[in-house]
């Protein structure tokens, strides 16, 4: 009797382990989908200001044609940056875009028939949105793999996230802190 009560402690034991083990399994795959969710929202407002940069480039282009080395850069840069990367380099390939944009914007300055053409305020203020969009789905990103990371780092759950191949993710964010201020206009 003794030994079947025994017996039945270790297998009530180990049927709580498993189900600890399979619970915190389930918990890092849940976080490791926030965090693929959350590059899948930055993933589409990047695509939507890639898709609007070759409008904006194209008013421009009809307003100030000896722009045609900095528009030229803006294309190359969207491109670049319209290839998949690592969260990381991408990050790096949306500050250059967003430096150029923001230097192409300093040079519209130039041209009041331009500032003032209807479509080109529609367009301005459609890349604003996008980028309002970008700055949330990013800090929800960020978000996700903190919590993630955090996961995957703290014990016991970073024994199970090593043995089943549990990564840390990469963070989206911009190097420079600077590289968020809008440039400085002067006439």
């Amino acid at each position: 009797m003794r030994g079947t009560s025994f017996l039945i402690l270790v297998m009530l034991l180990v049927g709580v382990a498993i189900a600890w083990g399979v619970s915190l399994y389930n918990r890092l795959v849940k976080k490791r989908n926030h965090v693929e969710d959350g590059w899948s929202g930055i993933d589409v407002q990047l695509k939507r200001r890639h898709d609007l940069i070759p409008n904006i480039v194209n008013v421009v282009k009809k307003y100030a044609e000896h722009e045609q080395e900095t528009l030229e850069k803006v294309i190359n840069l969207r491109n670049a940056a319209q290839k998949p990367h690592s969260p990381d380099q991408q990050s790096q390939d949306e500050q250059k875009l967003s430096q150029a944009l923001s230097g192409l914007m300093v040079q519209v300055e130039a041209y009041p028939d331009l500032k003032a053409n209807a479509n080109f305020i529609d367009l301005q203020q459609q890349l604003q949105k996008i980028e309002d969009d970008i700055q949330y789905a990013r800090r929800y990103y960020n978000g996700a793999v903190r919590e993630y990371n955090t996961a995957v780092q703290s014990f016991p759950s970073n024994m199970l996230a090593s043995r089943y191949g549990f990564k840390e993710a990469e963070f989206f964010e911009l190097e420079n802190p600077k590289d968020a201020e809008n440039p400085e206009v002067k006439f």
